[in-house]
């Protein structure tokens, strides 16, 4: 009699050990159907899907934002960290991409994608640098391929049109943007 309940209770634990692998083997392949039609390269390189084109708009609303509450440094702190995630979560799905496109068009469309984020993180830290090197007390930079728009906060009197001449020379010395793609915002 204790043999057969042993025997029934290890019978009982097989199947459901057995069960539970089934399950989870059955759950892993929907994930990898999901992820596939997930990862489609028309879906990930849709710039709507990257998220990128609303810094711009932000940095307006900051322009516009008279909230005591804050100060502009906090502001300022806010939006490189806005920028920064939406470009970290840009940069993952094009990694996952690059992962799983092979090779072909999907691959290069995603590399050149990749590369031009990079390039213009790297563009806008040194257009900020340079900015507050020129004396200003901090600066936003956010570059798109229509044009780059650089927040700055403005002083008791407001930009004047040297101070616009001085961002804009910093700008074109740093950018390939002409002159009319160049937005200057001053953040009261």
């Amino acid at each position: 009699m204790k043999i057969w309940k042993r025997n029934v209770i290890v019978a009982a634990v097989l199947v459901l050990v057995c069960a539970g692998i089934y399950l989870n083997w059955r759950y892993e392949e929907g994930l990898k159907t999901d992820l596939v039609s997930t990862l489609d390269a028309e879906k990930v390189m849709d710039d709507a899907a990257l998220v990128m084109q609303t810094e711009a708009e932000a940095l307006e609303a900051l322009a516009g934002a008279e909230n005591p509450a804050s100060p502009v440094a906090d502001q300022f702190a806010r939006l490189r960290l806005t920028r920064q995630e939406s470009r970290d979560s840009a940069v993952e799905l094009l990694q996952e991409t690059i992962s799983y496109a092979g090779t072909g068009e999907d691959l290069s469309a995603s590399t050149a994608k990749l590369d031009e984020i990079v390039n213009h993180s790297l563009a806008e830290a040194s257009i900020e640098s340079l900015i507050v090197s020129k004396g200003y007390s901090d600066c936003v930079a956010y570059m798109t391929d229509e044009g780059i728009t650089v927040a700055v906060p403005a002083g008791e009197e407001g930009l004047q049109p040297a101070d616009v001449a001085l961002l804009s020379d910093v700008i074109l010395s740093q950018t390939d943007y002409t002159l009319p793609e160049i937005r200057i915002i001053e953040v009261n």
